[in-house]
C-alpha cells in the first residue's frame, strides 16, 4: 500500500518545528539568569524525541496500510450470505466480486488463473470477508456457500482455442461439480452461459426461444456447445433433483480489467488504436456486435440471482454496430492516426448479434444505462495506463491461441 503523503508531510513538518523550538530553548535559556543550558544537547534531545515519535507513527502508518481495503457494508449475520464465484479472479469475475465484496457478503473465489489474474482482486486479500482459492473447477469444491455464481470458462476465442479438451470439460466436468455443489447445499446456483449458444443466427434480434445455428464440430464448437450442453445440465438438475438455477445468457461486454491479449474487438481495436498500429477487422466488416459494458451485466447478473425468474435470460446491450463502424468509433474516440485493415474472415463467426432483452426487462427489471460511448472511455482510460506500466502491446489475432504466460500476470 502507498504512503499517505498528507500524514507524512505533517510529520516532516513536526520535525521541522521541534528543531526550531529546541534552537530557540537554547537561545532564550542563554539570555535568563540561570547559566545557559548546552544548545546541542537541548536540541539533540528535542529531534531525537521527535524522531522516536516519527518512527513510532510511521510504523504504524505502515502496519495499517497493509489492511486498508474498500469500504464495504456491515450486514447482520441473517442477510450476509457467503458466496462463491467461479472464474473471480477474471474480468467479468472480478467486478462482480467487488460488488459483493461493497454489499457485506462474505465471497469466496475459486479460479486456476488461466485467464484471470490475481491483480484484478489483490485489494481483497486478506480481508476478512474474502478468501481467494487457486484451484480448478474440474475438480470436486468442498466448501460451504449460499449462493453460487458459475462463471469459470475462458470465453475469448484465442484462449479457449488454445486447450478446446480443457474448455469442453470446463464446461462438462465444472458444471457437474458445480451443481453437484448446489444440489448438497441446497443452494441458489447462477451459470453464465452466452450468446454463442446461438451460434451464426438466421433470427434477429436473438430471443431466448431461437435454438440456434451452431457448427457442432467447428472451431468454435468447444465452447459454444459446451455452454449449451451446460445450460442441459442446468435444467436436468431442476428438474430431476429441484436444484435452484438461473441462467445468464452474456452477449458481448467490455471495461477495465479484460485481458490485453483475448483477442476480442473491443480490447484489440482499443490497444491498436492506443498505439497507432493498424487496426485489422477479419472480414469485410459489415458483421454487427452489440456491446455492453460491464457495470450493466453486474446489474444483470445480481437482479437475476435474487429474482424468482429461473428461464435463461438475455443480458446485452441492443445498441447495434457493424465492426466497421465500431472501430471508425474507437479511432475518433482516441483520435488516432490509426488505419483500419481487412483480413480474411475468421470459421464460423457469427455475421449478426444484438440481444432482445425484453425477458430481461419484464421479469427481472434490468435494462443497460451505461452508453457504449461512455463505457468506452473508461476502458480506453484503463488500457492507456496499461500500456504506460508494461510498454508495447501486441493483440492476438485468430489463429494465435494465447498461453498461460501470456495471459495471467
Amino acid at each position: 500500500m502507498g504512503v499517505d503523503v498528507k500524514y507524512v508531510t505533517v510529520l516532516v513538518l513536526f520535525m521541522l518545528i521541534g528543531v526550531y523550538l529546541g534552537d530557540m530553548r537554547s537561545k532564550a535559556t542563554s539570555h535568563g539568569s540561570h547559566a545557559p543550558l548546552n544548545e546541542a544537547l537541548v536540541t539533540e534531545k528535542i529531534q531525537a524525541e521527535v524522531r522516536s515519535q516519527v518512527t513510532h507513527a510511521m510504523q504504524g502508518l505502515q502496519e495499517s496500510g497493509k489492511k486498508v481495503y474498500p469500504k464495504v457494508a456491515h450486514l447482520p449475520a441473517s442477510k450476509r450470505m457467503r458466496i462463491l464465484v467461479t472464474g473471480g479472479a477474471g474480468f467479468v469475475g472480478s467486478h462482480l466480486v467487488d460488488r459483493l465484496m461493497y454489499q457485506g457478503h462474505d465471497v469466496i473465489v475459486a479460479d486456476n488463473l488461466f485467464t484471470g489474474s490475481r491483480k484484478n482482486i489483490q485489494h481483497w486479500i486478506g480481508h476478512p470477508h474474502f478468501t481467494m482459492m487457486v484451484t480448478d473447477i474440474t475438480e470436486p469444491l468442498r466448501v460451504e456457500v449460499d449462493r453460487i455464481f458459475h462463471l469459470a470458462c475462458p470465453a475469448s476465442p484465442p484462449h479457449y482455442q488454445y486447450n478446446p479438451i480443457k474448455t469442453i470439460k470446463t464446461s462438462t466436468t465444472g458444471t457437474l461439480n458445480m451443481l453437484g455443489l448446489a444440489k448438497r447445499l441446497r443452494a441458489r446456483i447462477l451459470f453464465t452461459s452466452t450468446s454463442e449458444v446461438y451460434g451464426d443466427p438466421k433470427e434477429h434480434p436473438q430471443k431466448e426461444s431461437y435454438h440456434g445455428n451452431v457448427n457442432p464440430i467447428g472451431p468454435r464448437a468447444c465452447y459454444d456447445e459446451g455452454k449449451r450442453v451446460a445450460e442441459t445440465m442446468m435444467y436436468a438438475y431442476q428438474a430431476q433433483a429441484n436444484v435452484d438455477v438461473r441462467v445468464a445468457r452474456i452477449f458481448n461486454t467490455f471495461g477495465p480489467r479484460m485481458n490485453p491479449y483475448d483477442g476480442r474487438v473491443v480490447s484489440n481495436f482499443i490497444i491498436q488504436a492506443l498505439q497507432s498500429k493498424d487496426i485489422t477487422v477479419y472480414g469485410n466488416g459489415k458483421a454487427t456486435r452489440s456491446f455492453q459494458y460491464v457495470d450493466d451485466l453486474v446489474n444483470g447478473l445480481l437482479q437475476l440471482m435474487e429474482s424468482d425468474y429461473d428461464q435463461p435470460c438475455n443480458l446485452g446491450n441492443p445498441d447495434e454496430y457493424t465492426i466497421k463502424e465500431f472501430a471508425e468509433l474507437v479511432v475518433s474516440q482516441i483520435d488516432s492516426n490509426s488505419t483500419i485493415v481487412y483480413k480474411p474472415k475468421t470459421t464460423d463467426d457469427p455475421q449478426q448479434r444484438k440481444p432482445d432483452i425484453s425477458v430481461a426487462n419484464k421479469n427481472i427489471g434490468w435494462k443497460p444505462v451505461v452508453s457504449v460511448k461512455e463505457g468506452l472511455k473508461k476502458t480506453i482510460d484503463y488500457f492507456s495506463k496499461e500500456l504506460g506500466e508494461v510498454g508495447e502491446i501486441n493483440p492476438t489475432g485468430p489463429g494465435q491461441f494465447a498461453s498461460v504466460s501470456k495471459s495471467s500476470r
